[in-house]
C-alpha cells in the first residue's frame, strides 16, 4: 500500500457545511462524505470537534449583526466628521498664515 505524499485541507466553514449536511434528517454521512470526497471518519472526526467547539461556522460574507453594522454606521459618521474638521482646521491654518502675513506687510510700510 503506498502512502499519500499530499494531504488536503479544509477550511472551517467546508467542515462546518459537510457537518451540517451529514446532521440532516435523512441523510447519512457515509453519503455526504462521497459526494464530498472525504473519508467517513473524517465527517464523523468533524462532527466530534464542532460538538467540542473547536469548529465554528464563520458568518457568510456580506451578512452582518445589527450591532456591527451600527457600529459601522456609527464608524463612518466619525470618519466623515473628522474629515470636515480635518478641512476646516485647514482653512483656518491658512487664514491665519494669510492675516499675519498681512500684518507684518502693514508694519514695514
Amino acid at each position: 500500500m503506498v502512502r499519500k505524499t499530499k494531504y488536503d485541507f479544509y477550511d472551517e466553514s467546508f467542515k462546518a457545511t459537510a457537518v451540517e449536511l451529514g446532521s440532516l434528517p435523512g441523510v447519512y454521512a457515509k453519503d455526504v462524505a462521497e459526494v464530498l470526497d472525504i473519508h467517513p471518519i473524517m465527517l464523523y472526526r468533524w462532527k466530534k470537534e464542532v460538538r467540542e467547539g473547536l469548529i465554528m461556522k464563520k458568518p457568510a460574507k456580506g451578512l452582518l449583526d445589527t450591532e456591527t453594522s451600527q457600529e459601522l454606521k456609527r464608524l463612518k459618521k466619525i470618519e466623515k466628521a473628522h474629515k470636515i474638521l480635518k478641512m476646516e482646521y485647514e482653512i483656518l491654518k491658512k487664514s491665519i498664515q494669510y492675516c499675519s502675513n498681512r500684518k507684518r506687510k502693514s508694519l514695514n510700510t
